[in-house]
């Protein structure tokens, strides 16, 4: 399955959907086509890049079910139910948070710094319904799935670093394998005893997740 299918299958019907950082709107049609929601927003703050977006979607647009802004992030939409944001950093994600709001359902899937979005996320209450690792065959992603009123849990550092469900997944595992072996490699390499610290100390804790051992 590759990375679009993937973060289709997450979403769930609704009135109004935004993909915000839409690229080139393949899950906004997606919802369209398969009338998931009644209608769409899609917005990024790169006109070139909305331009594809609206080619793909021109008779959505002009049938009235769908429209475009070009902002940053959230900044001008407002009255949607369920907010996609995908294939950006975490850390923009969490910028894009604090600028506008947290929808009341959403589905992230960050390319870097996951543990900062699932620790903005946590901190101001919010329930995670989905914390997973899945793959296209090539790449790893993390998603995560929620809402912003529901029930709030704790994680654990490891839950926090890697998500609560991908512990459990077999992806994940191969793709921690992996992370380690590189590390173990790199390891191999001059560097100050401060980073070669470090470097060990991180991979330890992968290690730890690996097998069980780490909270």
């Amino acid at each position: 399955m590759n990375r679009i299918e993937k973060l289709c299958s997450f979403l769930k019907p609704c009135k109004t959907f935004a993909d915000v950082a839409c690229d080139h709107g393949y899950c906004t049609l997606y919802m369209l086509k398969n009338n998931l929601c009644s209608n769409a927003v899609i917005s990024d703050i790169s006109p070139k890049s909305l331009l594809k977006a609206q080619k793909l979607l021109s008779e959505y647009i002009e049938n009235g079910r769908c429209r475009y802004v070009c902002c940053d992030g959230l900044e001008k939409i407002e009255g949607v139910d369920e907010v996609l944001i995908a294939g950006i950093g975490g850390e923009e994600i969490v910028k894009i948070l604090k600028n506008a709001y947290i929808p009341e359902t959403f589905v992230f899937q960050p390319m870097k710094n996951a543990e900062t979005l699932r620790a903005y996320i946590l901190s101001n209450g919010c329930e995670i319904t989905s914390d997973d690792m899945f793959t296209d065959g090539k790449n790893y992603y993390f998603l995560i799935a929620g809402k912003r009123a529901g029930v709030a849990c704790n994680y654990s550092q490891s839950q926090l670093k890697y998500g609560k469900d991908s512990l459990k997944n077999p992806v994940f595992r191969n793709y921690l394998t992996a992370e380690i072996d590189k590390k173990k490699k790199y390891s191999e390499n001059e560097m100050t005893y401060e980073n070669r610290s470090r470097l060990l100390s991180d991979i330890a804790f992968m290690e730890g997740v690996l097998n069980g051992e780490t909270d």
